[in-house]
């Protein structure tokens, strides 16, 4: 396996792998768990060459978000990478993505409205930014990126038909813990006590779906899912029956996906189930 840190040293390392096949990235911010793994899976299955970034991106943190205290464990991801066979890593530093001067973003409207690009206004100019990048610099044929940041799916899908980039996207399922609770490296955040309550999350987004499934109306189904959570002790940013593509609210259940944003304590948690 091949660590890089610069744009030069990945370039050059992919250069010729390209000749034995496509090339799949799977873009990361580390801290990895089993999710980012079966990422790098379908990687594996799409791709005869795939590449892992590593890289925690400071565009898409608000000022007065955990930027500073986000998980880093370089070490370790780059060992459970070596072990499942991934060929190349990419760790720049900031100065490497985001030289002095540097001062283009790119926006993407529509599905980074609302949801999350409500809640962390930004938040998505800096995902797009971020990943626009990596595919210039790595030159990827296939994306691997995973369903549980179902908006952040949406964007990426949106910025690679606008901007026409030869790249596939491929979206992996929601890769869960045994009780449902949807990995995501800032659940190393959650204390003892609130890892046993965050089950509860999953539980009302599956009882949700049932109740779409079953003929209840949309907004009976949002505001009973709400109520629920916070019945349950989380604070809740949304929860909101949405079509998957565009993100816009769904009045059909046939279809959409129901996606909410929670908090217990300090730490949110997403997840979305399909209907």
């Amino acid at each position: 396996m091949i660590v890089c840190r610069t744009i030069s040293e990945i370039r050059a390392s992919l250069a010729p792998r390209r000749a034995l096949g496509k090339v799949a990235l799977v873009a990361t911010m580390g801290a990895l768990h089993e999710g980012h793994l079966s990422l790098v899976q379908i990687g594996r299955k799409e791709a005869s060459t795939v590449v892992v970034s590593i890289f925690v991106n400071p565009l898409q943190f608000a000022p007065e978000e955990d930027f500073g205290k986000y998980p880093r464990a370089l070490a370790a991801d780059l060992a459970m990478l070596e072990s499942v066979g991934v060929d190349a890593v990419f760790t720049p530093d900031r100065a490497e993505l985001y030289p002095e001067g540097f001062a283009t973003r790119v926006e993407v409207g529509g599905v980074s409205e609302g949801q999350e690009g409500a809640v962390r206004p930004g938040h998505f100019a800096g995902v797009a930014t971020v990943v626009a990048k990596l595919f210039a610099i790595v030159g990827p044929d296939i994306a691997v990126f995973g369903r549980k940041d179902l908006q952040q799916t949406a964007v990426v899908a949106r910025m690679i038909a606008d901007l026409n980039f030869p790249v596939r996207l491929v979206v992996g399922e929601v890769d869960r813990e045994a009780d449902g609770l949807a990995r995501s490296s800032r659940n190393v955040y959650l204390t003892p006590a609130q890892r046993g309550r965050a089950a509860a999350f999953p539980r009302a987004l599956r009882e949700a779906r049932e109740q779409l499934r079953g003929g209840m109306a949309v907004e009976e189904v949002e505001s009973r899912t709400k109520q629920k959570l916070e019945n349950e002790g989380f604070g809740v940013d949304y929860v909101e029956v949405v079509e998957p593509q565009t993100i816009r609210r769904s009045a059909e259940a046939r279809g959409a996906a129901v996606a909410a944003a929670v908090r217990l304590g300090k730490v949110r948690l997403l997840d979305n189930v399909i209907v």
